[in-house]
């Protein structure tokens, strides 16, 4: 068995009035995987992927490629783990694309020069280097959501994780992203409601109700077993994605 990329051990988080927002997470991503994290609004899903980069404080044993989840560690890990948000406009605003792209190897002290070439090699990879010169705000949803990748790509992480990445997606902007992460090497934590894409982009997936993992195999198994529909995220209604 290969030594886990991400260990968590009875992970907690409380919000301000005492809420249990985790409440005991134990979790592993080994290299080569793809876990979608599924589970109704609010049962701590993206909290989890917060406290595993340091943007939130956790309780418990977390370490990501070996180094534990605390302040000396975070630049670190933040390099290691790379998370792409929900909005992808809130990762996007230099000038252009490219400078946008190149802007975390530049402040990882790399050299302007060779940090455009970095920038320019994963906006190819994500088949968006046709509009480098481009303005963010130009671009459509589906092409800042590859743009917000390539910036994430360019830090060179082991560990790619996505909250939402199917929001405000056409359908045929989905299939594009089905297809690029298909083809990305890093192991991937991706929170999504959209159970066609979960299906289609992850090896194995983990049930989230209120704080806590409570269960975990494949997509089509956990919405079986907890009879969820993401569309009404109540008990008792059979999802059907045939």
């Amino acid at each position: 068995m290969t030594t886990p990329l991400i260990e968590v051990e009875d992970l907690h988080h409380h919000y301000d009035d005492g809420t249990a927002a985790l409440d005991g997470i134990d979790f592993k991503l080994h290299p080569g995987e793809s876990v979608a994290l599924l589970g109704a609004n609010g049962s701590g899903k993206t909290t989890f992927l917060l406290c595993l980069t340091g943007l939130l404080t956790g309780h418990g044993a977390a370490r990501v490629c070996g180094l534990p989840v605390d302040k000396t560690n975070l630049p670190a890990i933040r390099r290691k783990l790379g998370i792409v948000f929900q909005d992808s406009e809130s990762q996007l605003f230099m000038p252009t694309v490219l400078e946008d792209v190149a802007f975390g190897p530049l402040n990882l002290g790399m050299d302007p020069v060779a940090a455009q070439l970095r920038a320019r090699e994963v906006l190819r990879l994500v088949g968006m280097e046709a509009v480098a010169a481009k303005a963010p705000y130009h671009l459509s949803a589906g092409e800042k959501k590859r743009v917000a990748i390539a910036g994430i790509l360019a830090m060179q992480p082991d560990i790619l994780a996505l909250d939402e990445p199917t929001t405000f997606l056409d359908p045929p902007a989905q299939r594009s992203l089905i297809d690029l992460l298909r083809g990305l090497p890093q192991a991937k934590i991706i929170v999504t409601h959209d159970i066609a894409f979960a299906r289609a982009v992850s090896t194995r997936a983990v049930f989230f109700d209120r704080g806590k993992i409570v269960g975990e195999g494949p997509v089509d198994d956990l919405v079986r077993r907890f009879a969820w529909d993401p569309q009404v995220e109540s008990p008792g209604h059979a999802a059907r994605y045939d």
